[in-house]
């Protein structure tokens, strides 16, 4: 037979613990934390009522939360920057998958911690664990860049990808689609003195062999790589070289010269989804 007199004191016990606070403070907790109601509930309620304490069981909770779930892969996310005197951040904001990813509340969260890199990447970790609190995924800024100077951006619709292109002198639409031009063909580098006569050297050590196995004597097979790495390798690193997205007859460098005059571009910065840090 249960205690009759026990159960009394657990019923008086319980009815006590809640009039410590009210569903509107349940609805208040939900609000300014973003945890799911039960577990502000529960906070509350492990916290007698004290809603600064209940904050804080829940905020202990996310970092518990999203150590547990730190070692899972996340393969989806989007792309975020934030702009403020001059200085523009950008971040790559991953997670799980893609139905976190397409959650506008998740791209809010990618948009918070664009803003926090204009200071600094202190508040990442922080931002992380309220995105795995709420949507109990793994979730992380994998990627963050920050450009001083005149910067246009461009994010890709599904916000996987982007670019921030750094510019002297005129900044308008015709430059922005330079950073169209990055998202679309990612190059490595900006313009070709920057790269390496090392890589150059590799490239062509690997088009002579391709040209070798097609047939072609060495000595030929070395000019035919040179070309190649010449009219394809470049042109397709180098983002001044590649040729224009909208007219390919034109190479970028073309391009700006009779669409932005006096406008350059000095500067890039490609970010996606997965490329990691």
């Amino acid at each position: 037979m249960p205690n009759c007199f026990a159960l009394s004191v657990l019923r008086r016990r319980s009815q006590t613990r809640m009039a410590n606070y009210t569903a509107a403070d349940v609805k208040k907790l939900r609000e300014e934390t973003d945890a799911p109601m039960m577990e502000c509930k529960a906070a509350l309620d492990e916290a007698d009522g004290d809603f600064a304490r209940a904050k804080e069981i829940l905020r202990e909770k996310g970092k518990a939360a999203a150590a547990k779930r730190a070692d899972r892969s996340t393969g989806a996310g989007v792309v975020a920057f934030a702009q403020r005197d001059g200085v523009t951040s950008g971040v790559v904001f991953e997670c799980e998958t893609d139905f976190v990813a397409r959650n506008p509340e998740f791209v809010e969260l990618a948009e918070q911690a664009a803003k926090a890199g204009l200071d600094g990447d202190g508040q990442f970790a922080e931002i992380g664990q309220q995105a795995t609190a709420k949507f109990r995924e793994n979730s992380k800024v994998t990627k963050h860049v920050v450009l001083n100077g005149n910067v246009l951006t461009y994010v890709h619709h599904d916000k996987t990808k982007g670019a921030a292109v750094i510019v002297e002198g005129e900044a308008g639409d015709a430059v922005r689609k330079v950073a169209i031009q990055a998202v679309a063909f990612p190059p490595e580098v900006l313009s070709k003195d920057e790269l390496s006569q090392e890589k150059l050297n590799a490239e062509i050590e690997t088009e002579t062999q391709r040209a070798i196995n097609e047939g072609k004597d060495e000595k030929i097979a070395r000019n035919i790589a040179t070309g190649r790495v010449n009219k394809e390798f470049i042109k397709r690193v180098v983002l001044l070289e590649q040729p224009f997205y909208t007219d390919p007859s034109k190479s970028v460098s073309q391009y700006l010269a009779e669409e932005a005059k006096g406008s350059k571009v000095t500067g890039f910065a490609y970010l996606a989804v997965g490329q990691g840090s």
